[in-house]
């Protein structure tokens, strides 16, 4: 089951029934005002563009006790990236990418990026990288749609880590799509939304593509 929905998850999240989800897993708005950083530089003193962020102040705003409190009310077990930005409640859950690998080069973002649970188990690492034009599988590259774009093998082990196979997965903050992908790849169902039409028509397609790659699989 695939269930997508454009508009504003503060007016979509209400019409969900109280625990209808098996996990939220979602990558959340930071408020970083990402889009005024400009470059970032390589290792070699070279620079690479960031993507289009030209959009980003319509959504890269930070959300609100409400925005939580719905994401709540929907599931008993939530993994948000970006969670370390809130002031949530304390979790010795958290999941952590590595987004250098041990690689020999320098940003100007952060080496890893960290997901805040609710989980009762152990903290994770996962190493996967994703690094401008530099991504763990260069033979298989990833096409970047969104500026926040999470690759597809941390979000497959975001939600394995989550949930079993048939569970539903909602992501409030749907962006390009990455979360819907996996849970097709993954045997999960999703429910996504995305206020933002341009993204939403990229998630929808993106999603599209993996359901079509996993019949012609079959």
């Amino acid at each position: 089951m695939i269930d997508l929905r454009l508009g504003d998850c503060l007016e979509i999240l209400p019409t969900l029934a109280a625990g209808s989800v098996d996990a939220v897993v979602t990558d959340i708005p930071y408020g970083e005002k990402i889009d005024k950083m400009g470059f970032t530089k390589n290792i070699n003193g070279g620079v690479t563009l960031r993507n289009d962020y030209s959009d980003m102040p319509k959504w890269d705003r930070p959300i609100t006790q409400s925005h939580f409190d719905l994401m709540f009310s929907v599931s008993d077990k939530q993994l948000i990236f970006g969670g370390n930005f809130y002031k949530l409640s304390p979790s010795r859950c958290w999941l952590v990418w590595d987004k250098k690998n041990g690689g020999q080069y320098s940003n100007d973002f952060a080496d890893c990026e960290m997901a805040w649970t609710n989980l009762d188990a152990p903290a994770r690492i996962i190493r996967h990288v994703w690094h401008g034009m530099i991504q763990q599988d260069m033979s298989d590259k990833e096409k970047r749609y969104h500026p926040t774009q999470k690759p597809i093998a941390v979000m497959k082990y975001a939600i394995k880590m989550m949930t079993n196979r048939g569970d539903t997965i909602l992501d409030p903050f749907m962006g390009s799509g990455t979360t819907g992908v996996a849970c097709v790849q993954t045997g999960r169902n999703f429910i996504g939304i995305e206020i933002d039409s341009g993204y939403f028509e990229i998630a929808k397609k993106r999603i599209e593509q993996a359901q079509l790659q996993i019949r012609m699989d079959i």
